[in-house]
């Protein structure tokens, strides 16, 4: 058994013994862009029947971007079946951060076109009446986890980059949405957009006198 298998199989363990105990579809339920200053927090959820394993998914942040992007292809054409859900920015703002991860964590199971039995959650616990268990770092403990963390980051990611051609100058592409230098250079430099969570309290200490940008979003993201 390879080096990679076996690393698999660890990360299965969780998984397997639901499957032991009579689960068929178990799935899997991570986030991305919670702590980011601009967009959308997305939720992937990913579910997986006995046998269904994708070689080298692990938490997206220990990915390259390429790697990411192939592993997400695999998980497509794989895995029983994959959704998104996000929140908007109006329901961050609306909700607060938590409120809104949960929604998008809800959101993205319901998608689902199978019906999970268990939920395996990274952190979080998501109220569905489906039996969900909480794991602290569950994209390095749990499979399914995994695999959704790989699908939220590159579909939010994926975002980022159409922000980038909406929003020239502000480094989307590079930055994701973070509270990086360059991007808080470039906010001093060029103002708040619309897509920015202007209630975020970094975010709102830096920018509370800057006045938004007035560029609509909706010919990308309707939420927004």
């Amino acid at each position: 058994m390879s080096s990679k298998i076996s690393k698999e199989t660890d990360r299965l363990a969780i998984e397997n013994g639901l499957f032991a105990n009579g689960a068929n579809i178990v799935a899997g339920v991570d986030e991305a862009g919670v702590g980011a200053w601009a967009g959308p927090v997305y939720a992937g959820a990913v579910a997986l029947r006995p046998g269904e394993v994708i070689i080298g998914a692990k938490d997206s942040k220990k990915l390259t971007p390429s790697a990411r992007e192939a592993l997400a292809e695999e998980i497509k054409n794989t895995a029983s079946a994959w959704a998104i859900g996000t929140a908007s920015v109006k329901e961050i703002a609306e909700l607060n951060i938590l409120g809104a991860t949960l929604l998008a964590m809800k959101r993205a199971v319901l998608a689902l076109k199978v019906k999970p039995e268990e939920l395996l959650v990274d952190y979080r616990h998501l109220d569905l009446g489906i039996p969900c268990h909480s794991f602290v770092k569950g994209d390095d403990l749990c499979h399914a986890i995994a695999c959704a963390s790989i699908i939220a980051k590159t579909s939010r990611d994926a975002l980022m980059v159409q922000y980038e051609k909406l929003y020239p100058g502000y480094g989307f592409a590079a930055h994701k949405g973070y509270g990086t230098a360059d991007h808080i250079a470039a906010i001093r430099r060029l103002g708040v957009l619309p897509c920015h969570r202007t209630t975020y309290k970094p975010f709102k200490k830096l920018f509370q006198e800057h006045h938004p940008v007035q560029i609509s979003l909706d010919s990308l993201y309707s939420s927004d």
